[in-house]
């Protein structure tokens, strides 16, 4: 898919201004980093849909597939949904090396286009979800839910990259260190329902990085 721009007040916010508006240098350096990461991104995405085997209180097994959704997290996420998406979406590897080649010039401009495109991925992702509410009209879905939230472990990812083919398909992988490279990726489960599900809870208290947040550091939030 085609980005056409990026969503750069979320890039700020994700920079840590919140509210704020960015000096005309901070302005000017975002202007130049996305027309270069627009010139970058290949974004990808791909999606499968399983229906739930069996749901308890600590895992989800699937039909159809080996892969585990362990945890207790997951288990409340999907409550009262009878199957998932799997969905992982990739800005493909031009960004990191877009990224690298800018910290050898100047880390400002690589702090920047690093924050837009942890912006511009969740803008495919958005695409992505709301291509598989089209496809399941009629159906209610949960928001998204990666490995790393709450105690969904992100040991899983590498099973779920190979479930859905996506080394082959969108050039996603993991690395032996255990990220997903690109590194501008994400991993998610989407709940599908019959019914509405109840509004799961949201925030730091399910967040693994609750910890080391920069936005809780300050009083703010991500928005997770």
């Amino acid at each position: 898919m085609k980005l056409d721009k990026i969503n750069t007040s979320e890039a700020f916010r994700y920079l840590g201004y919140g509210s704020a508006v960015p000096d005309d240098n901070i302005l000017a350096v975002a202007d130049e980093c996305e027309k270069k990461l627009l010139m970058a991104i290949d974004a990808k995405y791909i999606y499968k849909y399983f229906e739930i085997d069996k749901h308890s209180e600590s895992e989800v097994t699937l039909v159809g597939t080996s892969l585990l959704l362990c945890g207790s997290s997951i288990s409340e996420h999907l409550a009262g949904c009878h199957g998932v998406v799997l969905l992982a979406a990739t800005l493909s590897g031009g960004v990191d090396r877009l990224i690298r080649q800018l910290s050898v010039r100047s880390m400002t401009s690589a702090v920047v286009a690093d924050s837009m495109a942890s912006a511009a991925v969740e803008q495919v992702c958005d695409a992505a979800e709301n291509e598989i509410m089209k496809e399941f009209d009629g159906k209610y879905m949960t928001w998204r839910f990666s490995p790393g939230y709450g105690d969904f472990p992100l040991e899983i990812q590498k099973k779920f990259l190979d479930v859905l083919s996506a080394p082959k398909r969108i050039g996603l992988n993991i690395t032996d260190g255990g990220l997903m490279a690109p590194c501008k990726s994400v991993t998610a489960v989407i709940g599908v329902s019959d019914r509405e599900p109840e509004r799961k809870r949201r925030g730091c208290s399910v967040c693994s990085m609750r910890e080391h947040c920069a936005f809780r550091k300050k009083g703010e939030h991500c928005g997770f």
